[in-house]
């Protein structure tokens, strides 16, 4: 059997609104309109008797060790819950940067999920796949069905599919990876604290919403790990000012918890055109540009 392959794209937060911390499990409860892009990794799988990873591309260094890489994590756990799970060897190519907000890992993760299910011939909606994904990470289960949706709680909620339209964008890594736990920290939020930035909503999302619409709805949004961020890692402030200064950006916006940001162009020649300017001047950045759905 030839190998399955598929894509990881990056995950894009348009939005994060952190609701508070809850007392129950101390997790930070969210509210964020999720979006992918044309960007991201490729996994194949080749079937056969043993679990196994082989990382290329231009960041598998910075993935880690390949024993504790998200793919083999989700792997395993389905394979505890599915008795008798076709499995084989995993080939990643890794092209997104690590630790960076953009859910590289988790996608990996959830691709992982998904040529297994091809492989079992199981539905996404088996339950198995939705439980290792939970297990494995909390931005997994976002990333199963890679299509725009708002995501609630810890990443638990998952609402439906959203048909949004699709929007022109500059995404930037200034090559300085971000832990999520130290900017969490630097939001400062107790157990059981309510964030008083949650008194203002999060706009409501519809499907159907023609661009210039949706770039209205998500404007007046936020990330609340943007600010905290900046405190962990500066620079971030640097890409974000690089963004706004190009002809046509209507928004720029850190995704996740950084350190990777955002710029939603009206048209493709002008993400394009944004993009070899600020590479040409930062040739140190990761700089792509891309379509967000």
């Amino acid at each position: 059997m030839s190998p399955l392959t598929t894509r990881a794209p990056a995950k894009i937060n348009l939005t994060l609104h952190v609701l508070g911390r809850r007392a129950g499990d101390g997790y930070h409860a969210l509210e964020s309109l999720v979006v992918f892009a044309g960007v991201g990794d490729t996994l194949s799988l080749e079937p056969g008797p043993d679990l196994a990873l082989a990382v290329s591309g231009p960041t598998a260094g910075p993935a880690g060790p390949t024993a504790d890489n998200l793919v083999l994590r989700a792997a395993t756990r389905l394979a505890g819950l599915v008795p008798g799970l076709a499995v084989g060897r995993f080939s990643l190519v890794k092209r997104l940067p690590v630790a960076a907000g953009i859910g590289g890992g988790s996608s990996d993760a959830a691709a992982a999920l998904r040529l297994l299910a091809r492989l079992n011939g199981l539905s996404l909606a088996h339950p198995a796949l939705a439980e290792a994904a939970r297990a494995t990470g909390a931005d997994v289960p976002v990333c199963l069905e890679p299509r725009a949706r708002m995501m609630r709680g810890a990443g638990e909620a998952i609402g439906p599919a959203l048909s949004l339209p699709s929007l022109p964008a500059v995404l930037i890594n200034p090559g300085v990876p971000v832990e999520t736990a130290p900017v969490f920290r630097a939001l400062g939020l107790a157990v059981g604290e309510a964030n008083p930035a949650a008194a203002v909503p999060h706009p409501e999302i519809a499907a159907g919403l023609a661009p210039e619409d949706l770039l209205c709805r998500i404007g007046p949004a936020r990330n609340d790990l943007e600010a905290p961020a900046l405190t962990v890692a500066p620079v971030i402030g640097d890409t974000l000012s690089a963004l706004r200064d190009q002809p046509g950006c209507r928004l720029a916006r850190m995704s996740g918890s950084g350190a990777t940001v955002f710029g939603l162009f009206t048209h493709r020649w002008r993400a394009a055109q944004a993009a070899r300017a600020i590479a040409a001047r930062h040739p140190g950045w990761w700089v792509r540009a891309t379509m967000l759905r």
